[in-house]
Parts: C-alpha cells; structure tokens; sequence
C-alpha cells in the first residue's frame, strides 16, 4: 500500500492537484487543498472507467480500500461495476417514483374526492382529523408498508386528557373519533392500492381489525344534543328578538326554520324566493343529498327583509366578517351561550320534533319531512312529492307557537277535574 494516513494528509495540505495512487486500482484525486476524493479507475474491453468512492472529508482511507475491494469482487465476478452503479440509480428512481407516502396519498385522495363533501367545513374536518391523528405516527411512511401494526399503533396511540374526557388509548376513550379515523385510513390506503402504490388486503379494513379492538357501539355511549324543552320555546325566542345584530337574526330563523346551522350560513340570496316564500336548499349542501324546500313562514320572511345585504360579489344572506363574508358559526354559537348555556343550536331541531308529536295533530313523517332526515332507499324511490304545501301550514304554526305568549312556571301541570 502506497499511502497512509499521515501522507494523505500532507498531500491534501500541500494542495497539488493530481492522481495518487494507493494500490489495486484505489486512487486518491486532488484538485485543490478543499477538494480530495477517492477513485477506483478499471480497465474494460480496452476502455479506461473511473468509479468514484465518495470524497476524503467523508470517506477515510480504510473504507476507501473496503469500497475498491468490493468493486474488484464484481469485475472477478464479470461485473462491471459503473454499469452497476448506474443500474442500481435507476432502479432507485424508479422505486421512488413508484412510491407514495401515506401524507401523500392523503392530499391525493382529498384533492380527487373534495367533491363528494357537502362544504368546505367538513372536507377541513376531514383533512384535520387525519393530519391530528395519522400524520404524526405514519404520514412519512411509503403506502406499501403500511401494514396491520401500523395501523393498530394509529388506533391504539395515547391521548392527553381533553374536556371531559380522560387520558387514554385513542379507541377506548375517543371511539366515535376513532371509529372515522379508522374508515378515513382505509379509505385512503384503498385510493392507493387503486392507483397502484400498494397491494393485498387493506390493513384498515374492520373485518380484520374486529378480532383485535372491541366493536366502537359497545365502548361509545349515544349522547344527543342539548335540546330545549319545546315548551319553553316562546320564552326563549322573546329574549331572542330582543337581540339585534345578524347572529340573532340567523339563529331565530334557523330555529324558525328547523334547519341545520351550516345550511343557513351557507344561504345564498338566489336560494331565496321571497314572493312565494321559498327557501330552497340545493342538494349539494344538504346532508341528505336531495334538494330540500323549506316554506318560509311570515316571521322568516320578515327576517329576510332585515338583514342587511352584502357587498357587491357578496351573496350571501347573512353576512359576515370571515374570509369568506359570510356570518361564522361564532357568531350563533357565543349569542346561545349568553342566553342559554346549556343548550346546542342543533337541539332546536329536537325541539321542533317534539313540538309536533307532543302538541300538533301532524303526522310524523310530515315533521320528518321538514327536518329533511335521510330516508332509506325504497321509501325514496317511492316518495315523488315533498309534501309542501302541508309542511307551509306546519312551519306557519310553529313560527306562531314560537311567538306565543311564555308559559308560566308551573302552567304545564294540568289539574284533573271531575
């Protein structure tokens, strides 16, 4: 062996560039004091090949001689060792251009399936709950490697303690969240094995999960909204009207309406046909998929004639400050908490419903009708009206009942008289 450490050492410091050969085709280039490397210069059918070994600062004289030990194993093995390098480049490339991380294949997946969501605020839930969840545990990782355990340290991961719920696994204490993360995960994982970036079963999939986490129906308890007591309705919508500003407007006729919070904020001015008072909800927006006609009663147009309109370009009814200029659901929200804390905006909906089964004569599938719930498939493909005309007289009295004079404490306890 020509070289050693100490004579590397003082040829890098004297800085003359040239080739300095150590033995067994292992070659030390310099070209100046900062820029040393090593080479393994071969022979091949009469034409001279240089296989570079990495730069000194790095690649020190032992591993220098391993590396051109190697490289010389090949050419006895009838190698050529630059077309193997060039080779195993090529083929790295390809992998990584076959290869998709599971990060990726989020955005991929969103990006090819916004359309599916009814608005913006759930494709962003959709998005969070996966970047909160998935991302922070496996997003780096190649979708072809996600397997079973993988997927069990994403369900199974630990929780802080949160509101009231405690610390703890991510499926036995947070199901209803885990039960989406887990169905958003598989979803994910199947748009890529469909666009060939993995393969075999879904590692996601609940048939194989159910023999290792309990089933979510058994962990989770069904709590429903807050909801008010229909009778105290009136009272509450007196304090209601007394509230100026468009968060009051929007919240009684959403009440007035029985519609969902997101359904009025996302309201548009050509929804709105205030000569024959008609909201109509396209069904886009709906959660059922159906358009949805909500009569509008003399009440809700008298809100509509209210409000003020937007600037130009600015559609919608109830107008905001937010990006978008349209009112937020804040602005609800913080008014409710003032007047009623204990109550949710959707609950007045499970108030309507308890209003015409315990105080009309109006059949249930007329309330459900107005509430616009989801059907199953052979009632809708027999149902062709919408029952409208019924449904006006429907919200024209709830809309008096919820202008109706406040009960009194104890006014609904009826004495019973011979």
């Amino acid at each position: 062996m020509r070289l050693t450490s100490k004579r590397v050492a003082k040829l890098v410091r004297a800085g003359k560039p040239g080739k300095f050969p150590d033995a067994h085709n292992l070659y030390l280039q310099i070209k100046n004091r900062d820029n040393a490397s090593w080479l393994f210069r071969y022979e091949r059918n009469g034409v001279e090949h240089a296989v570079g070994l990495g730069p000194l600062h790095t690649v020190g004289l032992a591993k220098a001689r391993d590396r051109a030990k190697a490289l010389r194993l090949q050419l006895l093995d009838g190698i050529n060792p630059l077309e193997a390098k060039r080779a195993a480049k090529a083929e790295r490339a390809l992998a990584a251009a076959k290869s998709m991380t599971v990060s990726e294949a989020v955005r991929g997946f969103v990006e090819q399936h916004s359309g599916e969501w009814k608005n913006p605020r759930h494709a962003q839930q959709w998005a969070t709950t996966i970047a909160e969840y998935v991302e922070p545990i496996i997003g780096n990782l190649p979708v072809a490697t996600i397997d079973q355990t993988l997927v069990l340290k994403v369900l199974e991961q630990s929780c802080e303690a949160r509101r009231n719920i405690p610390a703890g696994k991510l499926w036995l204490t947070r199901p209803e969240t885990a039960r989406r993360v887990r169905g958003r995960l598989e979803r994910i994982l199947d748009y890529a094995k469909a666009r060939g970036y993995r393969s075999g079963q879904n590692p996601a999939d609940w048939s194989l999960l159910s023999h290792i986490l309990p089933a979510p129906k058994k962990l989770v308890r069904v709590e429903h909204h807050p909801a008010m007591a229909h009778f105290a309705i009136p009272a509450f919508m007196a304090k209601l009207r007394a509230h100026k500003g468009n968060g009051a407007r929007a919240l009684e006729y959403t009440i007035l309406c029985a519609a969902r919070s997101g359904e009025t904020l996302g309201a548009t001015w050509d929804e709105i046909d205030l000569s024959n008072k008609v909201w109509t909800i396209p069904a886009s927006k709906m959660k059922s998929g159906r358009e949805h006609r909500v009569p509008l009663s003399d009440r809700a147009i008298e809100i509509l004639r209210e409000v003020p309109r937007g600037e130009p370009g600015n559609n919608f009814v109830f107008i905001g400050g937010n990006r978008a200029g349209r009112l937020s659901h804040a602005a609800m929200i913080t008014l409710l908490k003032r007047l009623d804390p204990s109550v949710v905006v959707h609950g007045f909906r499970s108030s309507f419903r308890d209003f015409c089964g315990e105080s009309t004569a109006y059949p249930s599938d007329l309330a459900e009708a107005a509430l616009a719930h989801i059907k199953g498939k052979t009632e809708r493909a027999y149902e062709r009206g919408d029952k409208f005309k019924p449904r006006a007289r429907l919200m024209a009295d709830w809309s008096k009942y919820c202008a109706s004079t406040p009960r009194k404490a104890g006014a609904d306890v009826v004495p019973i008289r011979a």
